[in-house]
């Protein structure tokens, strides 16, 4: 206990030391500078990591400059000091949306405090060598202004979304701020326009902070390439074991920031597992909606079939908050056509419990006793739960389909949502420019993406892939949903995720726990399609009743 007490009081006493520079410079509006350093020495330690996707090649950004990323926030912080945020962590860190609205409302806090607390937290941390987490790729320089606007007009706050700080996977177009999907070749793609769930946020009042990092072309670029890694933002890491932890992908620079506290909350996105896996890996809630209830314009694609943005929050009530700040149909994404919008998911997710439902677990998953004990909490809150076997579901066809879609679906993005200044109009044009300059382009190869322009599927053949992919998914689950009676399926992080993406199944992910060496572990949601108000009232259930998300040791 000694031991951990003093590693807790060395940590305290480097990063108030750390404050107190910050606080120093931003009154000149002028942060300590980032020193890129030779990071030989930390690359060495990964190599023998048992897992081939921790083995990590570089972790600073080559194409990054990351003193302009800082000089963004110092440029917001007039006038904030360490004392500031000394006194406001305790009324922000941790904390969910309602409570901050309250908080708000009862005259503690203000949207632009708020704001220039997290940009402050990032600088903290990301100017900090033994701390930074490579998360993010870009700062709203216009991010405290737009809260300052919010506190002038508080009445015009009908949405709980309203005045919050919202970090964006940097796939989602933001106008004013590159939109890269973490390439080197998009590092120009400037001139957009906001992405239609983007315009749904600020229609409400929230505040885009920041771009955050991902594995790059939403891990369609390198084939078992470290999850989290981009030419754009380098190595994302996972707070709970720098180097140790996989950050989980593609959105794992989202899962990053949320769990390290630098914003409210962030949006991700999924083709198969994107939200899922890295919002398990950071002891967060992730939601994976049904395909078409949110819109994807202004998104770079990999599957018009598959892909969906999701909330990432710390808590299941700002899960609910963001989703419903988000929906809405666009004129432009097909399939956002008449299905649910404007619900007020948030409304009635307090009034979820778990007595009278049942869950199906798989028999082979209860060899994970995180996951065991997790059911038997479940049966405890007074749901039913019936052991189904995991069967192998037939996945033929699926990478396929992926790269079909995206050697369509991204030179539509490009041409439709992409900025003038991009030069390129097709895949094929993207890896002849990344083949230039091989390391700060593509260190990791990109063999993945490379399959893109292989396909020779026709237009018949990708309907009936599609309508194969479907129905094999829909029957993995339903075969034990109809046989038992199930409301939703139990699985762990995003082991299942393939299935629910073939199915267009709605999945969330809660924390549920960490295995022996301090990873976090998720426990996993599946239900049919469109259900997403039934997740949430289970997924606060669960939530309530288990209360496992601890906050990362060095960064509280």
């Amino acid at each position: 206990m000694e031991v951990h007490l003093m590693k807790k009081a060395i940590v305290l006493l480097l990063i108030t030391s750390v404050s107190c520079q910050v606080a120093q410079k931003t009154q000149k509006n002028n942060l300590p500078p980032w020193t890129p350093y030779d990071e030989s020495a930390e690359i060495a330690t990964t190599t023998t990591h048992e897992s081939q996707r921790m083995r990590f090649k570089l972790i600073q950004s080559r194409n990054l400059d990351k003193n302009g990323l800082l000089q963004q926030i110092a440029g917001q912080l007039t006038n904030f000091t360490a004392a500031d945020y000394q006194r406001l962590k305790p009324l922000i860190l941790e904390q969910d949306i309602p409570t901050l609205q309250a908080h708000i409302q009862a005259g503690k806090l203000t949207y632009e405090k708020l704001t220039q607390w997290y940009l402050y937290r990032i600088a903290l941390y990301e100017n900090n060598r033994d701390l930074f987490l490579n998360n993010l790729i870009a700062i709203n320089p216009g991010a405290v202004a737009e809260a300052r606007q919010r506190d002038k007009n508080k009445s015009a706050a009908a949405h709980p979304i309203f005045g919050m700080p919202i970090i964006l996977k940097d796939n989602i177009n933001l106008s004013g701020l590159p939109t890269t999907a973490g390439a080197q070749a998009f590092s120009q793609n400037t001139a957009t326009k906001n992405a239609f769930i983007v315009e749904r946020l600020r229609e409400k009042g929230a505040v885009p902070l920041a771009k955050a990092n991902l594995s790059e072309w939403a891990n369609f670029m390198c084939l078992d390439c470290p999850n989290g890694y981009s030419a754009m933002g380098g190595q994302t890491l996972n707070p709970y074991g720098r180097k140790r932890f996989d950050t989980g992908g593609s959105s794992s620079g989202s899962g990053s920031t949320i769990a390290a506290n630098y914003a409210v909350a962030a949006v991700g996105t999924e083709t198969s597992g994107s939200i899922l896996s890295p919002s398990s890996a950071n002891s967060i809630v992730g939601l994976k909606p049904t395909t078409g209830l949110l819109s994807r314009g202004g998104i770079v694609p990999i599957s018009s079939t598959f892909d969906t943005p999701g909330p990432m929050t710390r808590t299941v009530v700002d899960a609910a908050i963001l989703l419903s700040a988000m929906a809405g149909e666009d004129p432009t994404d097909p399939a956002t056509k008449n299905n649910p919008k404007d619900k007020p998911y948030w409304q009635d997710v307090k009034s979820g419990n778990l007595t009278g439902l049942r869950f199906g677990a798989f028999k082979p998953l209860l060899k994970d006793s995180v996951y065991a004990l997790n059911v038997e909490k479940i049966r405890a809150q007074g749901g039913t739960v019936v052991e189904i076997e995991l069967e192998q579901a037939p996945n033929e066809g699926f990478g396929t389909l992926l790269n079909a879609d995206m050697n369509a679906d991204l030179p539509a993005y490009i041409r439709n949502y992409g900025s003038a200044t991009l030069s390129y109009r097709s895949v094929a044009d993207i890896l002849a420019y990344n083949k230039q300059d091989s390391t700060n382009r593509m260190p990791y190869g990109q063999g993945r993406i490379a399959g893109v322009i292989k396909t020779t599927t026709t237009a018949d053949e990708m309907a009936q892939l599609r309508a194969n992919i479907r129905k094999s998914g829909v029957s993995y689950f339903e075969k034990p949903m109809q046989q038992y009676r199930l409301d939703a399926v139990l699985s762990i992080n995003n082991r299942s995720a393939g299935q629910a993406a073939a199915a267009n199944y709605p999945c969330l992910t809660v924390p549920m726990g960490y295995k022996t060496n301090g990873e976090p572990i998720g426990m996993t949601f599946i239900a049919r399609p469109f259900e997403e108000d039934k997740l949430l009232r289970i997924g606060y259930a669960f939530e309530q009743a288990t209360k496992a998300r601890r906050i990362p040791a060095n960064y509280n």
